[in-house]
């Protein structure tokens, strides 16, 4: 099957070469132009997965129209803040398309809304829309170890057939129509691993990553049950899964961000030793925002906004979360 993906980060990159490895004709569009022809003579990203080069059904270009010509089915991969962007250029050479999915995680930076929401408006009318989310790095899914990720869309049928595109021996999809909780459980997990990041550079230790992870569960669920998300999606790969792996691991950019933040660097510097989007910095902004229209309670994640938009210390932070009443477990 033809599939254009859009993002030659290393999470389009490397969902680019899955989909190759699966036996489809992958068109990987890179925005720019020097890059695409570099990734076209060396058959790799050098830049964010130098060590896994391209299958022979993966090409790369720097024109939308081409990487669109043909195909079947679109997957978003670039960050939130283009993903209208390109989804309102993608409208003007929809052509042939059959529907679009994305793996992109976050919340529309202008208005806060959820990506479901701003590819509705954009895209032609009835366009089957799904969401591949769930607990992976893309260095180990280029590597082909193994992973399981979950595939929303408003309808069981287009779930599936995304779902199948992507499934192999090593790489487990499954289906849900809760698009809604998919999504924010891969948004609101990126600011709940700045946060365990900090924890961590603080030197407080694996009983406070576990309680933070614990209660930063109640916090997904109480804002993304109120926004109309299904408690099976965080509780599973793209709720909880993705949540302990982003707060446990550093291969997750958020958490390298909040540990650097520990450590006394800017927000400005802790982002350039990255080096890549930190998706959180946004998605606090966004989330307490909206949470705060719900009046839904996010205390971690208010904390993490005070960091990050409003210039409170990570330590002052953190005591100001120690030293809230505690209520009951449910709350």
């Amino acid at each position: 099957m033809n599939i254009a993906v859009l993002g030659a980060g290393s999470w389009g990159t490397a969902l680019a070469i899955l989909l190759a490895r699966n036996g489809h004709r992958v068109a990987l569009w890179a925005r720019d132009g020097a890059q695409a022809a570099v990734m076209t003579e060396e058959r790799r990203n050098r830049r964010y997965l130098p060590e896994h080069g391209f299958p022979e059904g993966l090409r790369v270009t720097a024109r939308l129209d081409d990487a669109t010509a043909g195909a079947r089915f679109v997957l978003v991969a670039v960050p939130s803040h283009g993903f209208h962007d390109v989804c309102r250029d993608l409208a003007v050479h929809w052509g042939s398309l059959s529907g679009l999915f994305w793996a992109t995680k976050g919340f529309d930076p202008v208005s806060g809304r959820l990506l479901h929401d701003v590819a509705a408006d954009v895209l032609p009318e009835s366009t089957p829309t799904a969401v591949v989310s769930g607990p992976t790095f893309a260095n180990e899914i280029a590597a082909g170890l193994p992973a399981a990720v979950s595939c929303a869309s408003a309808t069981e049928e287009f779930a599936e057939s995304i779902a199948e595109l992507f499934r192999n021996d090593h790489f487990r999809v499954y289906t849900s129509t809760d698009i809604v909780g998919v999504e924010i459980g891969g948004a609101v997990k990126n600011v709940l691993a700045i946060a365990a990041g900090i924890a961590d550079g603080l030197g407080f230790g694996a009983n406070t990553r576990a309680a933070l992870i614990t209660r930063g569960l109640r916090e997904i669920m109480r804002f993304g049950l109120a926004m109309g998300g299904q408690a099976d999606s965080f509780m599973g790969l793209a709720g909880l899964g993705d949540l302990v792996l982003t707060c446990t691991d550093d291969q997750s950019r958020n958490r390298r961000f909040g540990l650097a933040l520990a450590g006394g660097m800017s927000r400005a510097a802790a982002e350039r030793s990255v080096g890549q989007v930190v998706e959180g910095i946004g998605a606090a902004r966004d989330v307490v925002r909206r949470a705060q229209e719900i009046e839904v309670e996010m205390p971690i994640a208010e904390q993490v906004n005070k960091v990050l938009h409003e210039g409170v210390a990570p330590a002052d932070a953190v005591r100001a979360l120690l030293t809230r009443p505690p209520g009951t477990e449910s709350e």
